[in-house]
Parts: C-alpha cells; sequence; structure tokens
C-alpha cells in the first residue's frame, strides 16, 4: 500500500498560490472499526426515519445527495474543528494545494471592487512572459465579464489544461482601454521558498510545505552560501510565520536539513502499534550556521513541527510569539468518486515527547511587534486551537490560546526580523542565543 503523509486543515486557493491551515494527513490508510452495538444500529434507524421524513415533508423537494453530504459533514465536525467531509471537488482542490503545481497563468491574485487585482505575477510563468505586470485589473476572461464572479470562481476559470489558450482584459494604471492578452497556460509550481541575502545573513521565507518546499528551500541555502561563502556568512533567519502548515514528509525533511541525527517528530494514535517515529539523517545543508526560527501566532502544524525539532535539539533558537497550537494528526480516507474524509487519528509530539495541542510553541525569546497606529486597541492575536469550539484537550490541562499574529509589510518595520539580524551579526545579545549545546538533547 503506497502511503502519502501530510499537514492539512482546511485551505483555499488564491491565483496562483495556496493558503492552508495544517494539520498531519495520511492517504491511503484503512482501518477495521469495532462491531457497533445493537443500539447503534437503532440510532442508524432513526437517522433513516428523520431523512424520509425530510424528503417526504419538506417545504421545498430536497436533494438527496446533498442531505446525505451535510448529515455525514455534521458527523464529522461534530468531532473536532479537523474532521470534516470533502466532496469530489473540494478533494481534488485540496490534492492540488498539497501537490504545488498545476496547469494555470503564474499570478497571484486578490479580488478589489468586485474585480480580479494581480498581486504579483510568478517569475519565468506565462503571465510574466505575457508582460501581466503587479497591479493590473483583470476585468475579462475569454470575453466574460469578471463582475459577478467570486475569486475562487475567477481562478477556476484561469486554471486548465497546459498549453490550452485564454485571453485576459486587462485594465492598466495609464492605458486609455482595456488591453486584450492572449497567454497559453503551462504547468505552475507554488513558490512556497523565497530568500534573498540580507548583507551578511540569508533570510529564508517559507510560506506553507508542499511536495516543491524542501527542494526550495536547498536551492535557497545552496545559493546563499555560494553568495556568501565561508565566514562571510553569519547564519540564517528561517521565516515561518503566519505559515499554516503542509505536507508532513515536507515538514520533516525541512527539519532534517538542519539536523544531522535525532527524533524529529513522533505520531500516537489510539492504539499503541500506531506510534511512528521519524528521525532525521546525517548531513546539516547550512554546514553548522547559526540558524534563528521565527514564529507567531499565525504559525501552524507544519510549520510547529520544524520550530519544535530546531528547539528541542538546540540547533536553533525560536524567535517571536507563541504559535498557533495545532497538534492533532489527520487521515484523509477517499472515498472514490464521492470525495474523501478527513478524520482525526493521533496526535504529534516535538522529539522531547511534548505535545503542543492547544498550547504551541513557547519561543526562547518571545518579542511582539509595535502596531500602526490604526491598529492599535484592534484584535491583533490569532484565536489560537484552545479557541476553536470542540478541539482536542491538551493532555495536561494546561491551554494557552491567542497570540500575535501581525507582520509589518515593510522589513524596516519589522522588530522580529531585525533583532534575528542583530542576533547573528552580534550587535545584541540573549542568553537563548545561540542555544545552550551543554543541555540534554533527545536522541
Amino acid at each position: 500500500m503506497i502511503r502519502k503523509t501530510s499537514l492539512l486543515a482546511a485551505g483555499a486557493l488564491l491565483g496562483a498560490a495556496a493558503s492552508f491551515v495544517a494539520g498531519q494527513v495520511d492517504f491511503g490508510r484503512v482501518s477495521v472499526a469495532n462491531a457497533a452495538s445493537p443500539d447503534t444500529y437503532r440510532q442508524l434507524t432513526l437517522f433513516g426515519d428523520v431523512f424520509e421524513r425530510i424528503r417526504a415533508d419538506y417545504v421545498e423537494a430536497p436533494d438527496d445527495a446533498e442531505l446525505i453530504e451535510a448529515a455525514v459533514n455534521g458527523m464529522l465536525t461534530s468531532l473536532d474543528p479537523h474532521s470534516s467531509f470533502m466532496n469530489a471537488k473540494s478533494f481534488q482542490d485540496m490534492q492540488v494545494q498539497t501537490k504545488g503545481e498545476f496547469g494555470g497563468l503564474g499570478i497571484e491574485v486578490t479580488m478589489e471592487e468586485g474585480v480580479v487585482k494581480v498581486v504579483t505575477p510568478i517569475d519565468d510563468t506565462p503571465a510574466a512572459k505575457a508582460g501581466i505586470l503587479s497591479g493590473d485589473l483583470i476585468v475579462g476572461l475569454d470575453g466574460e465579464q469578471v463582475q459577478g464572479l467570486t475569486l475562487q470562481q475567477a481562478v477556476e476559470k484561469m486554471r486548465g489544461p497546459i498549453n490550452s489558450p485564454i485571453k485576459l482584459t486587462i485594465v492598466r494604471k495609464g492605458t486609455d482601454k482595456p488591453l486584450d492578452i492572449s497567454i497559453k497556460r503551462d504547468v505552475i509550481r507554488i513558490q512556497s521558498v523565497r530568500s534573498r541575502v540580507e548583507g551578511d545573513i540569508g533570510y529564508v521565507r517559507v510560506t506553507q510545505f508542499t511536495e516543491q518546499t524542501f527542494d526550495g528551500l536547498k536551492t535557497a541555502i545552496d545559493k546563499i552560501r555560494k553568495d556568501l561563502p565561508g565566514d562571510q556568512l553569519k547564519g540564517f533567519v528561517i521565516d515561518l510565520r503566519n505559515n499554516p502548515g503542509g505536507l508532513l514528509d515536507q515538514a520533516i525533511a525541512v527539519s532534517d536539513a538542519f539536523l544531522d541525527k535525532g527524533e524529529i517528530v513522533s505520531t500516537r494514535g489510539r492504539h499503541e502499534n500506531e506510534t511512528r517515529r521519524y528521525s532525521a539523517r546525517s548531513g546539516d545543508l547550512t554546514g553548522g550556521k547559526p540558524v534563528i526560527v521565527l514564529v507567531n501566532g499565525g504559525s501552524a502544524s507544519a510549520s510547529e513541527i520544524v520550530a519544535g525539532a530546531l528547539q528541542d535539539h538546540r540547533r536553533a533558537t525560536i524567535l517571536g510569539s507563541r504559535s498557533f497550537g495545532k497538534g492533532s494528526v489527520q487521515t484523509i480516507i477517499p472515498l472514490g468518486q464521492n470525495g474523501a474524509i478527513r478524520l482525526t487519528t493521533a496526535r504529534y509530539y516535538t522529539p522531547s515527547g511534548t505535545s503542543i495541542q492547544a498550547k504551541g510553541i513557547v519561543p526562547d525569546i518571545e518579542l511582539l511587534q509595535d502596531l500602526p497606529e490604526e491598529l492599535k486597541g484592534q484584535e491583533d492575536a490569532t484565536r489560537g486551537e484552545a479557541s476553536l469550539r470542540g478541539h482536542l484537550s491538551s493532555q495536561d490541562g494546561s491551554e494557552e490560546t491567542g497570540s500575535q499574529a501581525y507582520v509589518p509589510p515593510e522589513p524596516k518595520d519589522d522588530k522580529q526580523l531585525n533583532y534575528a539580524y542583530d542576533l547573528l551579526r552580534g550587535l545584541q545579545a540573549n542568553g537563548a542565543f545561540p542555544p545552550a549545546t551543554d543541555a540534554p538533547v533527545p536522541n
């Protein structure tokens, strides 16, 4: 049996970028349920009676398939916030998110005043080659007005088979009339890793964990080490803020990129034989350079696995605000043409055996951002896992929720980022950096 494991809870694709809150997902797993009691079958008879009464007497003729779908989803969502039913379309969308590639144009978009606005074209994609610019307004798709469509509907129209053509009608600032631009779709890979050199420091931003993430991270680290060879490179900042998660195997691979040995994460289910442990292999891609990991209230699940592994192994200093606290494991069970169910089956634990469920990762250095005047006095914290209705309780009874998730749009105003730079350059001192290497490390 081929098993595919990922971290996923919910999400929606926005243009060429995917954004999703993560929990652990295991494709293709099959288990045998215990026999139901006679009372359970009587309850199922009750369900059948209600279903038939609705079909017979509801004021309008209901759709049978929608009734069944709603009932199944209600049963799953009553368990916890991360168990749910996915119809065939939702299941397909989820697979696109985790795969990280699809047939499309290569633009990140948002909705503004009823039309689609280009946030940015992705380098070396059909949109970039066709001359699409940041700030362009897409008002028509193959002659059909965008006005009245939802963002998701517009995105679906822009996607399609590779090499198939589409005509975009563009309104661009400074032009007198709309522009018609014809583009052929191509394979688009979601850019989940972005990097840059900041003087003598390598900055790597991981926005989510897709099938492309580890390769993107390796490419970024290799390029930074080539641009700053030897002692010119002071260290790395790995930015996981507002990263909602993604694939488990990618979270493990990203953690392994900085570790030489030891456990990365373990998962423990209802039965003892379901415990799994994932360990690092020899080889640190950074060559042992100092690492600071940034997290905040929007860092969830896969992000928390990486932060927890590097923190427990004293490989990195974690800086920012407490993470989201998503520490449960979901299994995706395909249902053929009917879609799939997402079912919570286990919790995951950091190398030290700590569950972060409903608590999150506490940074080694807690540092809050300075809020702009327009945000002061407003709610600036995420709700956190512990605030979700029906969430799995923390095993020790202690729970924390709500942590700042604001990140300034301009790096110069980013207090957490600049403090990390100062630590790596020796301009600031903190007892948590570098991590204490004489403390016990889980192996």
